[in-house]
């Protein structure tokens, strides 16, 4: 199998090991993307069914005892008003029981649905009561009344809430049959993504095992042998027989062994050659180095090499004529360098002169610079100082916002208690209603309702005084609202003051920074100055030092040319030009005249420019300058 994936091309072997990953991998995003998918359906099932579903039977549950509160608020009132809001709330509150057991329908589902015919039914037979209980109150029949509340309403109603209470138990077991089947689920999902994943690492494994034993080891065992070839050893090239990249390298690596050996008999050919070329160079630069300028090339060299003969000798006899006429020169050299020292030790001396008064004007005006910068930043410094202050202003004023609108939201809140007393004083006095009616009722059930009456009187006398602790409230609110519109007045007064200091320190900034303005740039004239005035003293510091420069030039100069004469008597350079030439004009060099040793320059070095080519002076008379 593994001889047949040999013939195999790479990009073949790669597209096949990456398809078998690939649907390795697609297996295992499937087998997620499926688990994911159902496990979702049945948590919004669950969500649906359960949750929703037992939302809206508490609603429904909410509901019911909504109508026996009204009801039994209905049979007791007397007060128009209320009878006519008892009225309109039991309308509302019939809609909405409807509404509310129309939106669970859905819910419930097919499973429910008797469940839901039934409470359906009680809910009519609830609503139809409550309008006869009405109807019978309205008509004055009280006795009548009660009974229909305490008989056929009582019993409906605790029909309704049974059954809506059993269709919450129901509720809640399908929520633990949907939990039980979502842990099934995920049981199974597990396993499978855990068989998945282990088929995942043998698929890797063996992708791994083909493609090191095709490509890998074969590429591995080429690699040696290329590098024993590289290094000169002998080996034989495998794998020419495969069809694949790897016997392609194969068949290109025994190419190169071919050529090796083929270059390597050339390059033993060339040796040779070279042998006999280089032993005649070294030679002829043995002479060299030993000064004869005579010696050259007289040694057959072969044809590739006949050129290099050739430059050689003339690069001897080129050198051999440069030498002597080096020989010729350095005699008129030594005397011009030996004038050209003593006139520049003239002009260091004058120039010291100039170079020490610019220094100290320098050190003056620069004092005066400092002097007036010190000026400059202080008057900056002072403008920041004003800054600082307008900031702080501000920041003041900015604060007293804060303080208005925060006591306009204190204002806004005490509104909102004053609405609240009012809704408790509303409270209060239909407490009292109620307390009375309680008390008419007691008093219809004679001796046994006395003590019912009793508290109807108590609550009665709370419900009274809760109404004159609102009242108090309320004018303590009003009173506290009162407090609240003067502090906003004085803080706005504030406010108008801290805007006339920031307007008179705003002037005092201009001031100063019309100061500091004038300062700054009497500072900038001065350091042009100073600039200026340093730049003529370097100046005259670079001219001094350029002649010291130029005098030890020039006697470094006449140094160097005895040197070097005596360096080029050296040389060996035939008959053309007698060796003692040079030493002909040797005491020419006596005439230099040299520095007095007690004298030392206290002009500092500084970098010059080179000077390029020469000036109309270059013939005038030293000693003059």
């Amino acid at each position: 199998m593994l001889a047949f994936i040999n013939n195999w091309r790479l990009a073949k072997k790669m597209l096949v090991a990456f398809a078998f990953l690939g649907a390795l991998i697609a297996a295992l995003g499937i087998n997620g993307y499926v688990s994911n998918t159902r496990l979702s359906a049945i948590a919004s099932q669950h969500v649906d069914q359960s949750v929703a579903g037992m939302s809206g039977l508490a609603d429904l549950l909410s509901d019911v005892k909504e109508l026996r509160i009204i009801v039994y608020s209905y049979y007791s009132a007397h007060d128009p008003k209320d009878i006519a809001s008892l009225e309109e709330r039991a309308v509302k509150a019939n809609k909405a029981f409807l509404d509310d057991l129309a939106a669970y329908k859905p819910i419930a589902g097919e499973e429910f649905a008797p469940e839901v015919g039934k409470l359906s039914e009680q809910v009519q037979s609830l609503i139809s009561i409550n309008e006869k209980t009405f109807e019978l109150k309205r008509a004055g029949d009280a006795d009548g009344t009660l009974a229909l509340i305490k008989g056929d309403g009582k019993k409906v109603s605790r029909t309704a809430i049974d059954q809506i209470e059993e269709l919450l138990q129901k509720s809640r077991d399908r929520a633990h049959a949907a939990d039980a089947a979502a842990d099934a689920y995920a049981g199974q999902t597990i396993l499978l993504s855990i068989l998945l994943v282990g088929s995942s690492i043998a698929g890797l494994l063996f992708v791994w095992f083909v493609i090191n034993s095709t490509v890998a080891k074969p590429m591995a065992n080429l690699t040696g042998v290329t590098t024993a070839l590289a290094e000169g050893g002998k080996a034989e090239v495998p794998y020419r027989d495969r069809k694949d990249e790897l016997g392609k390298i194969a068949i290109a690596v025994e190419q190169f062994r071919v050529a090796a050996i083929a270059r390597a008999e050339t390059d033993a050919r060339s040796a040779a050659e070279q042998k006999v070329v280089t032993s005649s160079l070294r030679d002829s630069l043995l002479s060299l180095t030993q000064g004869d300028l005579t010696a050259q090339i007289k040694t057959d060299f072969p044809t590739a090499y006949a050129e290099l003969k050739t430059n050689f000798n003339e690069a001897i006899e080129s050198l051999r004529s440069l030498i002597g006429s080096v020989m010729e020169s350095t005699a008129t050299i030594r005397v011009g360098s030996g004038e050209i020292a003593q006139a520049s030790e003239d002009l260091a001396r004058r120039t010291e002169g100039n170079a020490a008064s610019l220094e100290e004007t320098s050190a003056a005006v620069t004092q005066m610079d400092g002097r007036l910068k010190a000026t400059a930043a202080s008057a900056s410094r002072t403008v920041e100082r004003a800054d600082g202050a307008i900031a702080t202003v501000a920041g003041g004023r900015s604060i007293a916002d804060e303080a208005v609108q925060a006591m306009t939201r204190v204002a806004d809140s005490a509104k909102g208690i004053d609405s609240v007393i009012e809704g408790l004083d509303k409270i209060a006095f239909q407490t009292r209603v109620l307390a009375m009616n309680a008390a008419v009722e007691a008093g219809r059930a004679g001796e046994a309702g006395r003590g019912f009456a009793v508290v109807a009187d108590l609550v009665s006398a709370l419900a009274m005084r809760a109404e004159e602790e609102a009242g108090r409230a309320r004018d303590q609110l009003t009173a506290t609202q009162t407090d609240i519109v003067a502090a906003v007045q004085m803080v706005e007064k504030v406010d108008s003051a801290l805007a006339n200091i920031s307007s008179d320190v705003g002037e005092v900034h201009s001031l100063l920074g019309q100061m500091a303005a004038d300062n700054q740039a009497q500072s900038t004239a001065i350091t042009q100055i100073s600039a200026a005035i340093g730049t003529m003293d370097q100046s005259t510091q670079q001219n001094a030092a350029m002649v010291e420069e130029t005098s030890a030039a020039a006697r470094n100069l006449s140094a160097e040319v005895t040197s070097l004469a005596d360096q080029a008597a050296r040389f060996t350079i035939g008959n053309e030009r007698p060796r003692a030439s040079v030493r002909a004009v040797a005491p020419a060099a006596k005439a230099v005249v040299t520095k007095p040793k007690g004298y030392v320059s206290p002009v500092k070095a500084l970098p010059v420019p080179a000077i390029a080519n020469g000036n109309g002076a270059a013939h005038d008379d030293w000693t003059s300058f």
